[in-house]
């Protein structure tokens, strides 16, 4: 995991048990947006949808968090209030640091410190991307990205393709893409016909990853 890169792994257990482990059943929030920030968690298994409301009220998804994957580190390292909602996709374990803890555990590990720095400027290149995506790409080419990139954080092969392995709706990527409902069922629905995907109930198979990936304009 990116947290722990660099350390040695003899040195795992003491970091990750110096945290609290907890699991959250699914459809569950973690924290809301606007709560003061008293913990960051790592994700070790299942996932959290992040999202944000918009001045309208509407949910905009910010991100997935996957396994191995932290969330919250900024918001609790500098006393803030938690910038996003964090939602339980499904059955999620986590392991939780205050920030007197995670300080301790940079002091004797200053390649934590490293770490976490890397991960920031990661989602920082994230957001920065996703951002011209809105501004400058098609929806069409904007649905294919994103299906590239949930599938490369959460692709499952199977018989039939790669399975993005959490509940997606349409309603989820339409939020994801800042489009409508109708716009994405329209375009799922076509590429269905055309056999490039499978899509069931909060769920899609991406069968033709080349073809989705030539529409979202990746090499």
């Amino acid at each position: 995991m990116d947290l722990l890169k660099g350390i040695d792994r003899v040195h795992h257990p003491e970091i990750l048990d110096s945290g609290i482990r907890t699991s959250i059943k699914a459809k569950k929030i973690l924290f809301h947006e606007g709560d003061v920030a008293q913990r960051c968690y790592l994700v070790i298994k299942g996932s959290l949808k992040l999202t944000k409301l918009n001045e309208q009220g509407r949910e905009i998804i910010i991100r997935y968090i996957g396994p191995t994957e932290l969330t919250a580190e900024v918001a609790v390292l500098e006393e803030k209030k938690y910038p996003v909602t964090a939602e339980a996709l499904k059955k999620t374990d986590i392991i939780s640091w205050d920030k007197q803890t995670m300080l301790r555990l940079m002091r004797k590990y200053p390649d934590i410190a490293i770490n976490m720095l890397d991960i920031v400027f990661k989602r920082i290149d994230d957001v920065q991307f996703r951002y011209l995506e809105l501004s400058t790409e098609p929806v069409e080419q904007r649905i294919a990205r994103t299906l590239m990139r949930l599938m490369r954080q959460y692709g499952k092969k199977t018989k039939e393709g790669v399975c993005i392995d959490i509940p997606l709706s349409r309603q989820n990527i339409a939020d994801y893409c800042s489009t409508s409902h109708y716009t994405v069922s329209r375009i799922l629905s076509l590429w269905g016909k055309r056999s490039l995907i499978i899509s069931k109930r909060e769920q899609v198979t991406i069968a033709e990853p080349h073809a989705i990936g030539m529409i979202a304009n990746e090499e």
